[in-house]
């Protein structure tokens, strides 16, 4: 009997690891980076006061600060000499990441652009008036505005099922 729960829970954990969101977005306007598994874990970019960027990761209760581009303290082993194994490469086909990039579903599209140039400005409005009907907000300023606002988001079974499909 318990082994029998103890199976429904893995089953039920493993469902939710499944079918949970995974969010990407990329908000310049109000500078939000980050890639969330809705309701499990969340990974921000930020800028920090003193070094350049810093990975902040909420977990549960738990919170961790990561910076990049922070010298490691280990120290380095010296590389012993190794045996070089040839192993066969694993490429991955172009029909591989187009399908995998057709499981994605993006939310939300703002592109907000000035090139400073306003003869290049009017080039660019009569291509972003054609895509305005795609499903995407793309407009051309003349104030020196630059945004992009994109929310991705996707789930695993998507992923998996794009590499047993073919």
């Amino acid at each position: 009997m318990s082994l029998l729960i103890v199976l429904i829970v893995l089953g039920a954990i493993l469902l939710y690891l499944l079918f949970m969101k995974l969010v990407l977005c990329i908000d310049t306007a109000n500078n939000e980076y980050y890639l969330q598994a809705k309701g499990l874990v969340k990974a921000k970019i930020e800028a920090h006061e003193t070094e350049l960027i810093q990975f902040k990761c909420n977990m549960f209760f738990f919170n961790f600060n990561f910076y990049p581009l922070r010298k490691s303290r280990k120290k380095m082993k010296k590389p012993k000499s190794k045996k070089i194994i040839p192993h066969k490469s694993r490429r991955i086909g172009l029909k591989k990441i187009i399908r995998i990039a057709n499981t994605f579903k993006i939310d939300e599209l703002i592109v907000d652009v000035d090139t400073g140039n306003c003869i290049t400005n009017a080039k660019l409005f009569p291509p972003f008036a054609l895509m305005n009907g795609y499903g995407g907000h793309f407009r051309v300023n003349f104030e020196g505005r630059n945004q992009l606002l994109l929310r991705v988001q996707n789930q695993p079974i998507r992923i998996i099922k794009s590499f047993i499909n073919f």
